[in-house]
């Protein structure tokens, strides 16, 4: 089955992110569990956990199908020791954060060098950073979001993402989440079912589909291999829509949750419907 939905807001309880998810007729959500541009935030409330369990249920919303992303500010690779020592903990927090709301995944950028370590350094960190957290913390997987390359941003190639996971002690506590947008910008074609065969091959020999636990669906604003992260609308902008009809016909993109990030809230049940109408029955 295809788990479809978008990044839906938690204003007002985490709780309201179930509600919003219904409203789009969407059967996977993604939501921030705290403030995302805020280093300290409150502790989650126990009414709030409680009535996110509630709605979860009542909905039909199983972990597998909620997809919560961390905060903007973490860079787990980051160069230096405060620096790393502030991110990591702030990720450990929103890790426990999902623990509590008996959520499963946790999608997170991997981070960046800043032009002040290596790469092979940075991607180390990474790793460690990941061993950390999934120490402290049960049952979360971390969920590594490939990037489109801007700045000193990693994970933008598949070997990026390939070295963190080969440096991460407990592979059943990894995995990666691929975004449409990213990849295009980071220089991968998917704008035929040609070029989509060819990318998803190299992904598939480079990282593999047993680690793929989510997807982000976005068009791009910006052209192959720009470095640029600009989100469009799926029929918007310079992909085309080949890749969502290829993502939407092949059974290995089954069962994870697919989130649009797409720049139009108002229009993200007919987007939902339009991805739903590419299903060749």
């Amino acid at each position: 089955m295809k788990y479809i939905g978008a990044h839906v807001s938690a204003s007002g309880g985490v709780e309201n992110a179930v509600l919003r998810a219904v409203e789009i007729n969407a059967n996977a959500f993604a939501l921030f569990t705290k403030n995302q541009r805020q280093w300290k935030v409150p502790a989650l409330k126990q009414e709030n956990i409680k009535k996110f369990r509630e709605l979860c249920e009542k909905h039909h919303f199983s972990a597998e199908q909620i997809l919560p992303h961390d905060s903007y500010l973490i860079n787990l690779g980051h160069p230096t020791a405060e620096g790393l020592e502030k991110s990591r903990e702030a990720f450990i927090d929103e890790m426990q954060r999902c623990n509590q709301l008996g959520l499963k995944l946790l999608n997170f950028h991997p981070g960046s060098h800043l032009k002040q370590i290596d790469e092979q350094a940075c991607l180390k960190r990474i790793a460690e950073s990941i061993n950390i957290a999934i120490d402290t913390v049960p049952n979360v997987i971390a969920v590594i979001e490939n990037t489109a390359g801007q700045g000193s941003n990693l994970g933008w190639r598949f070997e990026h993402l390939a070295e963190i996971i080969a440096n991460v002690e407990n592979k059943e506590r990894v995995g990666v989440c691929l975004d449409t947008c990213h990849t295009f910008s980071a220089g991968y074609d998917i704008s035929s079912l040609e070029a989509c065969e060819n990318t998803f091959t190299q992904f598939e020999q480079i990282v593999g589909f047993n680690y793929l636990r989510g997807m982000h669906l976005n068009g791009s604003k910006t052209p192959l291999g720009s470095h640029v992260d600009r989100h469009d609308c799926l029929q918007a902008g310079t992909i085309g829509t080949a890749v969502f009809s290829y993502i939407m016909n092949d059974s290995r993109f089954d069962n994870i949750p697919m989130i649009l990030e797409t720049i139009n809230p108002e229009i993200w049940q007919d987007e939902i419907f339009w991805l739903r109408s590419l299903e060749k029955r």
